[in-house]
């Protein structure tokens, strides 16, 4: 029997992602498809490389998309950077810092990991300590890992990486669009992303951005000699270990010569531009005052509810917030109902977090009054079916006192 067309049911996505897009995204992707090289295909990527530029706060000439989720862009970055046998040091707080250390192996890199306990972040010295000891080529480090709801701050490290000739990569996958991201004021030699957590589009793209100093090392490795040896042996040749991610190709592709690597994902394209123009047109700053706004409303909201915060608050991302599980409420179960009887998704969490907490985001299209408060009141009605003891409105009217609160200041 052949399926109908298909046909998913409403949701308001208010997980880790992904996220609701915004309806100007979906437009944009069912746009008319057009050849790779025609006029208006390699103006549409030339005006996205721009907007990324405002996106990602940088000057950078080397900004452009890696067709593939946010994954795709992460080990783009990593095994165009990391030749076989360099250091690698990777900061760990979450599941995402354990996904860079794994692709940097996959790399043939020598890792070193320093790991913090879930919930918090690092500071500046701690870093410095083990680039001191380590001496690695490149740091990796997650700004925000969504397993752990955790904003790393990333002002210092940049100056910290040049004063010891360390190339400085980060994933923003979580973060970029609704936290404070400041690619060349803090010194970043790499930094990629997704769509669908902040900037409100669909998993399927990934936005990069490379300092001219990792231009420089990508370039010098785009010599293929021949005779390839076995991966790993020392008398290999410097090439990267794979066609589909080699920025040095991919850069060339999105160069003036437009040297055929791959055919573009067009759909994706188009959609990637609407994510960032949707934020440059709204204003930079304000996408990011958006995002804290709703996730300041939502954390009041949960904790008018009763629930406790996980983590350091301090350090919590503007976009995600992890709640505990209250007792005697069956977490999956919950989330269930959530699903079935409001047609709202939030999120668990993984290894020592799985089945603890619950993860609750505003980010993208969904950071906005009516879909925190439509959260607050749907999650009132679940806890209260499960048992748990939760003052009647409580979650709304915190929500909404902060939203009041934001209005008078601005008026």
């Amino acid at each position: 029997m052949i399926p109908g067309p298909i046909d998913p049911p409403a949701r308001l996505l208010m997980g880790p992602g992904p996220i609701s897009a915004y309806p100007s995204v979906l437009r944009a992707m069912s746009a008319p498809l057009v050849g790779q090289y025609d006029p208006f295909m390699t103006e549409a990527m030339t005006e996205t490389q721009e907007l990324y530029r405002g996106v990602w706060n940088t000057r950078n000439d080397a900004t452009l998309l890696v067709d593939g989720t946010s994954r795709a862009g992460i080990e783009a970055a990593i095994v165009s950077l990391v030749r076989p046998g360099d250091r690698v040091l990777v900061p760990v707080f979450g599941r995402f810092g354990h996904l860079l250390a794994e692709i940097a192996e996959r790399a043939l890199a020598e890792v070193h990991t320093i790991e913090t306990e879930w919930g918090q972040v690092f500071p500046a010295s701690v870093i410095e300590e083990a680039i001191v000891r380590v001496k690695p080529t490149l740091l990796a480090l997650v700004q925000g890992d969504t397993s752990t709801t955790m904003n790393q701050p990333l002002d210092e490290i940049g100056t910290l990486c040049a004063r010891h000739g360390v190339l400085f990569y980060t994933d923003a996958t979580a973060s970029l669009g609704g936290n404070a991201f400041e690619a060349d004021a803090w010194g970043l030699d790499a930094a990629t992303a997704g769509l669908q957590k902040c900037l409100g589009g669909p998993s399927g793209s990934s936005p990069i951005t490379l300092s001219d100093r990792a231009v420089e090392v990508v370039q010098a490795r785009k010599k293929i000699e021949a005779g390839i040896r076995e991966p790993g042996d020392p008398s290999a040749p410097d090439f990267v270990r794979s066609n589909y991610f080699d920025l040095g190709m991919i850069l060339d592709y999105w160069g003036p010569r437009r040297l055929n690597h791959h055919t573009e994902a067009t759909s994706m394209l188009y959609a990637a531009r609407e994510c960032a123009r949707v934020m440059m047109f709204e204003g930079r700053d304000e996408v990011i005052a958006r995002h804290e706004l709703a996730g300041r409303a939502m954390l009041d909201g949960v904790r008018a509810l009763g629930l406790q915060v996980f983590g350091d608050v301090a350090h919590k991302m503007n976009n995600v917030v992890a709640v505990e599980i209250p007792p005697g409420v069956p977490g999956d179960a919950a989330r269930a109902a959530l699903l079935e009887d409001f047609g709202i998704e939030i999120g668990t969490s993984f290894g020592p977090l799985h089945g603890r907490v619950w993860r609750i985001g505003t980010m993208g299209y969904n950071a906005r009054k009516d879909a925190v408060l439509t959260t607050l009141a749907a999650l009132e009605a679940v806890l209260r079916r499960f048992g748990a003891a939760v003052p009647a409105g409580g979650g709304v009217e915190a929500a909404l006192d902060v939203y009041r609160a934001a209005y008078r200041a601005a008026a």
